[in-house]
């Protein structure tokens, strides 16, 4: 991953606390990062508008936290031991691995998913490719390597576990239960936001694709009769997707469908429609991504997870990754891990319902935070004559406002700090007293802080304070005892910038 704008961004983001490598003092490994000051409270407050969107679609959604570490039996069962592998090639003089298909893809500029080895193998040679890392033109054939990290439990070792690759199995473990307790209604929707693991042969695209991740997943247990009845049908019917359909592949073009022209034309069933739009409202309405970088991808049936039976990839058009690229998707996992969990643990997954029994299908929307995160960075830096800046929505930026005296003199700095102190209960508040005005304005628009209060000399006589915009660098005084309540309409967009105060001309 180098261009230009990465190295920018990347360098900003290590720069003011979005996030830096982990251990880095000793070199690092490559796919771990950690986040900084700034980037936690970005990916605390992703994390809860997406809570606090997808947990109220329904009134019998919510949200549990799981184990990391899981049995080896969960993932027999789940299939995650037998099918979840990427291909492994390596180079037979400096012996460095590395996934095959990221270097066929690099060097030919094609999409290769859903091939097999010996295809893939066919391409390395037709083309002459060679090892990533010393040119060596003779490579290993492929193999499928596992992605699974192994952890031994216990003082004696014996007992195997796995660290989970995804989010999704804690609640499948603990649907039964959960139903019981909730009584016994569908459909019912377990969300987990937590860690999951992948051993990746060789991560690339720095902080896009990591070993140690986060994921915000949504598990939607449903009566699989009902697939194609849906009471809030109308509400979306007529909204428009932007879809890259797998038929339209070749000819690489997105295209607008109503729901209902889903529905009847694609054959795809509504309750999948009615959740792949609300996802689609997410990312336009809520994240505020620009209409032209979303598209829900279909992929064909060589390319979904193995337990798929109908997947849509979110994708977003990413400058520092030069195209679409996955950031969550849609999938309709049907009974596949309560039937395997029903198998492996001799527990009956089946529930009474609806005056029948029946095993529950599973709608799962999946989400990569991490990569969100880098999306929203990649989506929204901008460049100007005189200074970068991250144009967040402003209620997605870690902090809502930083707080500056016009100079450190004057009882100003003591005078900010009031201010300060006024607001830091209700926002996420930077105070700042180092360097000239201007440069603490250009710190915030490289953290992307919507505004930036400043306490001068005519706030002493006057008790108001001027609060600056960061997309347009405009200024507008507020009486000091209205701050919070202005404050607060502008972070969450209830107000124009230019009618909050007196703009300064």
């Amino acid at each position: 991953m180098s261009n230009s704008k990465t190295d920018k961004i990347i360098d900003i983001a290590t720069k003011r606390g979005f996030f830096f490598p982990t251990a880095e003092i000793y070199g690092g490994i490559s796919g771990f990062w950690t986040y900084g000051h700034s980037g936690i409270l970005m990916k605390r407050k992703f994390e809860n508008l997406w809570r606090n969107y997808f947990l109220k679609l329904n009134n019998n959604f919510y949200e549990i936290e799981g184990s990391c570490i899981l049995p080896e039996k969960v993932f027999q069962s789940s299939g995650h031991l037998k099918n979840f592998n990427d291909p492994l090639t390596e180079c037979k003089k400096c012996h460095f691995r590395f996934r095959a298909d990221h270097l066929i893809e690099d060097e030919l500029k094609i999409n290769i998913e859903g091939l097999s080895l010996e295809a893939m193998d066919e391409l390395i040679k037709d083309n002459k490719l060679r090892c990533s890392k010393c040119s060596n033109p003779e490579l290993l054939n492929i193999r499928w390597f596992n992605m699974m990290f192994d952890v031994k439990v216990g003082a004696t070792g014996n007992e195997l576990a796995y660290l989970s690759p995804e989010t999704a199995q804690n609640p499948y473990l603990s649907f039964k239960r959960e139903f019981l307790a909730l009584r016994e209604s569908l459909p019912l929707g377990l969300a987990m936001i937590g860690k999951a693991f992948r051993n990746e042969i060789s991560p690339r695209q720095g902080f896009f694709r990591l070993r140690e991740f986060t994921q915000a997943e949504l598990q939607i247990f449903f009566d699989p009769s009902e697939i194609n009845e849906f009471s809030d049908w109308n509400e979306i019917k007529n909204y428009k997707l932007c879809l890259f359909l797998s038929q339209d592949k070749k000819k690489e073009k997105t295209i607008e469908l109503t729901c209902e022209d889903i529905n009847k034309k694609i054959k795809i069933p509504k309750l999948y429609i009615y959740y792949l739009a609300k996802v689609q409202q997410f990312y336009l309405e809520k994240l505020k991504i620009p209409k032209d970088r979303f598209r829900l991808r279909e992929l064909p049936e060589e390319e979904r997870a193995f337990y798929n039976k109908i997947h849509f990839d979110m994708e977003l058009k990413l400058d520092t990754l030069n195209g679409y690229k996955e950031v969550g998707g849609v999938h309709y996992r049907s009974d596949h891990d309560l039937l395997g969990h029903q198998k492996g643990s001799n527990e009956k997954m089946e529930i009474f319902y609806n005056e029948k029994r029946f095993i529950p299908h599973v709608i799962e929307l999946s989400f990569g935070v991490d990569r969100n995160i880098w999306s929203l960075l990649d989506i929204s830096f901008k460049e100007e004559k005189e200074r970068t800046l991250f144009a967040f929505p402003s209620y997605l930026s870690p902090y809502d406002v930083a707080v500056f005296p016009l100079v450190s003199k004057e009882n100003l700095p003591e005078k900010a700090d009031e201010t300060y102190n006024l607001l830091k209960n209700d926002f996420n508040c930077f105070s700042d007293t180092k360097g000239s005005i201007g440069r603490r304005y250009a710190r915030q628009d490289e953290n992307g802080t919507p505004y930036c209060i400043t306490y001068d000399f005519e706030s002493l006589k006057n008790k108001d304070i001027t609060i600056r915009n960061r997309d347009t660098t405009k200024q507008i005084r507020v009486k000091i005892k209205d701050i919070k309540d202005t404050l607060g309409k502008l972070i969450n967009q209830e107000i124009e910038f230019e009618k909050a105060g007196t703009l300064i001309k």
